[in-house]
């Protein structure tokens, strides 16, 4: 960020004729010899004894047990906590601390986050109804009795009609992510520092981003395709038995790849928007930080996506059963070979549970994102030492070592 120094990418070496402040031993008070060094005067050997206790000596009776007659053991208390100034502790973070602090971040800055993201949703969701209603084909009926040739026919058409379909609303729900991911990262990285934000100042550091953000998008994009393309492309050409095989292999193999690029790649928007970061500059910094915890990127971004899974399913149930009731469509219809036939209040109904699910996701992702990034620096950097000073913090001036 501008105004936060911690977020720039190290690389820097120290000033030259700095050195770190290193603790050693006091001299002696009364200079009676150098550091170090016994005394000439020790005690006769086996003339010295432990003190004992007052009242201890022959004849004493020892305590009762449990009231102070054992060794009693200093206890440690423990290391001191972490310093927070915003949603997070400055320091490695946990699964439910990251999914906590996203969550902690939304509702201190519900009005920013939520209410732009609810904007942008209700745009998104406007356009889509409009193209599902007046320019999207409609989907093509597939005849449950269809045999050989003429089945494989209706699946191709079915297929292509589904993906003539999606690719639009995809567009635009990749447009309404790339904007909330972009002040909703912005929020969150002035949440960690405890300082307030408007959707003003946030859009305004925002803003030169996006566009770089859209670029990185897309070039994810074609190289997940480009991959996927590499991988069934020869078992299709072959167009045999032995083609099909080699293609699903393929497909299988091509799967594995871009799984392990889109976690390897998970933490480059963050890197684009808070180190200002160049397109491939941002990918390699995010292939950086999660070389060597790959797996836990995995499984926290897995965790993350079946947590929004369950919510856009258990929020889907109900608008989509409200929208059949209100446009008297047949349960039936919706799961049988023919298309159905839909109206305006299935559209509305639908949309709206499409709103409330979007206006929530999104910014949560995008923090769990932001936050992850996070982690990952203070794990690798000592972030979190600079994330203090940017803070304000006493006791983290510009000489605190690093760890």
């Amino acid at each position: 960020m501008n105004d936060s120094p911690g977020w720039a990418s190290p690389g820097s070496a120290p000033s030259d004729g700095k050195e770190k402040a290193i603790p050693r031993p006091s001299d002696p008070q009364d200079g009676s010899g150098p550091t170090g060094q016994w005394s000439p005067e020790q005690p006769p050997p086996g003339q010295w004894s432990p003190p004992s206790n007052p009242g201890s000596g022959p004849g004493t009776r020892p305590p009762a047990h449990g009231w102070g007659g054992g060794p009693q053991r200093q206890r440690w208390a423990g290391p001191p906590a972490a310093a927070k100034p915003g949603v997070i502790p400055l320091r490695p973070l946990s699964l439910g601390e990251i999914l906590d602090g996203s969550v902690s971040a939304l509702r201190a800055h519900w009005r920013t986050a939520l209410g732009f993201s609810l904007t942008v949703s209700v745009i998104t969701q406007i356009a889509v109804i409009l193209m599902q209603r007046y320019l999207l084909p409609e989907p093509t009926s597939i005849d449950p009795n269809a045999t050989g040739a003429e089945a494989l026919r209706q699946t191709a058409d079915s297929a292509r009609s589904t993906l003539i379909s999606l690719a639009p609303v995809s567009l635009l729900s990749m447009i309404a992510t790339l904007f909330t991911a972009s002040v909703v990262t912005v929020i969150i990285s002035r949440s960690v520092l405890g300082r307030p934000t408007t959707l003003a100042d946030s859009w305004a550091e925002a803003r030169p981003r996006v566009l770089p953000l859209l670029g990185l998008t897309v070039l994810v994009a074609v190289i997940m395709a480009a991959i996927m393309a590499v991988g069934i492309g020869p078992g299709l050409l072959l167009g045999s038995e032995a083609g099909a095989a080699l293609a699903f292999l393929g497909f299988a193999a091509a799967c594995v790849v871009m799984l392990w690029l889109n976690v390897s790649f998970a933490l480059a928007a963050p890197a684009l928007m808070l180190e200002r970061q160049s397109i491939v500059a941002a990918l390699r910094r995010s292939a950086k930080l999660v070389r060597g915890a790959w797996w836990r990127t995995f499984g926290i971004l897995a965790l993350t996506y079946l947590l929004t899974f369950l919510l856009t399913f258990l929020v889907s149930i109900p608008f989509t059963a409200l929208a059949v009731i209100a446009d008297g469509t047949e349960v039936s219809d919706l799961f049988g070979g023919t298309a159905p036939s839909v109206g305006w209040p299935f559209l509305i109904v639908t949309g709206i549970g499409e709103v409330i699910v979007s206006t929530l996701i999104y910014p949560f992702v995008a923090g769990v994102m932001a936050l992850l990034y996070m982690d990952q620096r203070i794990r690798r950097e000592a972030l979190d030492l600079d994330l203090a000073r940017a803070a304000g913090l006493p006791g983290y001036g510009d000489n605190t070592p690093r760890s």
